[in-house]
């Protein structure tokens, strides 16, 4: 059985569907700046740990490992979870 829709019929279908999952991935979206902005208050900054060449000669190599730290500001987060609560608060209902 073959089913026939109309221009309309398709359009309304294509439409129900793209606004039921755009309404989703904002929230996805605000749910990952919440979490993203909450955890850059807790932990304002990270360290990692680099090799880097001291002296390259020929066979003789020298490095040394040296820490590189990574700091972002607190309010950044604050932002980032303020933000991630309006995107929740404005989202659509899903359908």
């Amino acid at each position: 059985m073959i089913m026939r829709f109309s221009f309309n019929q398709t359009i309304s279908i294509i439409n129900l569907l793209y606004n039921k999952h755009t309404a989703m991935n904002t929230k996805l979206i605000g749910i990952a700046l919440i979490i993203v902005g909450a955890i850059m208050i807790i932990w304002t900054g990270f360290t990692y740990t680099k090799k880097e060449k001291i002296i390259d000669a020929g066979p003789i190599q020298v490095s040394a490992d040296r820490q590189k730290t990574v700091n972002w500001p607190p309010y950044l987060g604050g932002i980032l979870l303020i933000g991630g609560i309006v995107v929740v608060a404005t989202s659509k209902k899903s359908v």
